[in-house]
């Protein structure tokens, strides 16, 4: 069953997001990506982190995690797809199995994920995978913890998981870990998300901006008209990103020459995205792009 949706994924070549379950404590769903609607790098703390502010939206580009109970006695992660790069208990799956194991007694379990959503690339993969193993291990073994405890847990894995708790536009202030509802719609648009064979640590992109206050409201910002964003919806960090990586800001130009409404890097990169009113004009766009990996996906509202 696992591989049919993989299967269909590759197929399609687009993503969807739904729970199943087929048998009792037997569990498949589809961890999805996010992308950022303007982030604002406020100040540097004395702890060395920023505190920023953006605003989180969910996509419909997804992975694929399974979950069943073990028959051994041992707990097992077993990853496709992507290449995964990290000893198996440092992976962030891994490590919120372990938590709800420590904290809630869940027994042992072996976890399939199938990595579809690109790594190092402001997309959130990594932390969504994470949070959706909490959310199918308190539904499968019937934990009935609520969403503010699981986002609690999912805040000791990383900053951004506990957005993936509830999965719909948040502005996100902090360090990228205080959430507040932002009121939207996207529903009826399109990304098109554009991923290129470039790699920017996080340390190298914070290095480049210089911290500043916000003049406006960036929630304000992104609840007007799309055509009215301007500058209110912008990404401190493509400044000087794209001044180090030329071909991310062409990718950019590119997706607005083509007809996005609106198009930014998300987080600290290298990925990019633009927002279409159809995905036939994205489907058209996404073959421009030699040597990138492209995904026409929706913006969805709500994927949980």
């Amino acid at each position: 069953m696992f591989r049919n949706f993989v299967g269909m994924l590759q197929d399609t070549g687009r993503s969807v997001n739904f729970v199943a379950v087929f048998k009792q404590r037997h569990m498949i769903t589809f961890p999805n990506a996010k992308v950022n609607l303007g982030l604002n790098i406020v100040e540097r703390r004395p702890d060395g982190y920023h505190n920023i502010e953006t605003v989180f939206h969910p996509i419909a580009l997804c992975d694929v995690l399974e979950i069943v109970p073990s028959p051994d006695g041992a707990t097992s992660l077993h990853c496709y797809g992507n290449p995964v790069d990290c000893p198996v208990e440092k992976n962030l799956v891994m490590r919120a199995c372990r938590l709800m194991q420590a904290q809630h007694g869940v027994p042992a379990i072996h976890l399939h994920l199938y990595k579809h959503i690109p790594d190092g690339a402001g997309l959130g993969g990594g932390s969504s995978d994470a949070t959706h193993t909490l959310l199918m291990l308190n539904k499968m073994y019937d934990l009935r913890l609520d969403d503010a405890t699981l986002a609690q847990m999912a805040a000791t894995i990383g900053a951004d998981c506990p957005f993936f708790v509830y999965n719909r536009p948040m502005l996100a202030t902090g360090i990228g870990d205080v959430f507040t509802p932002v009121t939207m719609d996207l529903s009826t648009m399109v990304a098109l998300v554009v991923k290129p064979p470039v790699l920017i640590p996080t340390r190298e992109a914070y290095a480049g901006v210089t911290p500043a206050p916000s003049t406006q409201s960036l929630a304000d910002a992104v609840a007007r008209r799309l055509e009215q964003w301007g500058g209110a919806v912008k990404n401190d960090f493509e400044r000087s990103i794209f001044a180090q990586h030329p071909q991310l800001a062409a990718i950019k130009q590119q997706l607005i020459d083509g007809g996005a409404r609106y198009a930014a890097m998300s987080g600290s990169g290298s990925a990019l995205f633009g927002i279409f009113d159809s995905d036939i004009v994205a489907d058209r766009l996404r073959d421009n792009f030699d040597g990138c990996d492209t995904f026409v996906v929706p913006m969805t509202a709500n994927l949980n």
